[in-house]
């Protein structure tokens, strides 16, 4: 069995899949395996009244056509999604916040757990609660600089930089300290999977894991 902490660890991205399912869904995940990537977390959409349903058939999905690719469930924000997501076969819950429920099930059930933080507080509290990473987030709005500071003190805790991460300021982010990143942006762009630039996308995915050594 695969130890999804350690591969997160190495592969070091999580791309962030946001309102892509079916065949666009595989095909996405086809081209960056094809550029490196093995984890894609996809989202729960919290606007969306289908979501529970839309997400748990992507991960679904994902699990039976690409089992190269580790699929996780986003957005995890309360415990009937992280219910849905388990029942699914996510190997990993990230949330936009540190809520010590959605932690605690989520190790019950024997799954990463990756809460979302902003502040020192927050980073540390999430740790206590059980999280294996902590999510940062917006990570570019706080910047490295921010990242460094919190380190110092809190070393003992690997973070995982979100929101405004690119193939730009990947190695800045992972240069400050943290061991990892979720993006999705270019990584993920719905216009070129609506033109079926796959091959676009797969080269897109080899820029970021050409920068990780």
């Amino acid at each position: 069995m695969i130890n999804l902490t350690n591969l997160i660890l190495e592969k070091k991205i999580i791309a962030i899949c946001r309102g892509i399912y079916g065949n666009e869904l595989l095909e996405l995940a086809a081209s960056l395996s094809r550029g490196g990537i093995s984890l894609i977390e996809v989202t729960f959409d919290q606007s969306d009244p289908e979501n529970l349903t839309k997400t748990a058939e992507a991960i679904e999905i994902l699990n039976t056509h690409r089992p190269e690719m580790q699929a996780g469930a986003g957005t995890v924000i309360n415990l009937a999604q992280l219910k849905a997501a388990k029942a699914a076969g996510a190997g990993f819950i990230i949330s936009p916040n540190t809520d010590t429920a959605v932690i605690s099930a989520t190790k019950e059930f024997n799954l990463v757990s990756i809460p979302g933080a902003m502040t020192p507080s927050e980073i540390a509290s999430a740790s206590q609660a059980g999280a294996d990473f902590v999510k940062l987030f917006p990570a570019s709005q706080l910047g490295v600089g921010f990242i460094k500071a919190v380190l110092a003190p809190l070393n003992n805790i690997k973070l995982l930089a979100t929101g405004g991460i690119n193939d730009e300021n990947l190695v800045d982010y992972l240069n400050a300290g943290c061991v990892g990143a979720g993006i999705g942006g270019n990584l993920c762009d719905k216009k070129l999977i609506a033109e079926k630039a796959f091959d676009k996308l797969e080269e897109i995915a080899l820029r970021y894991t050409s920068q990780i050594g």
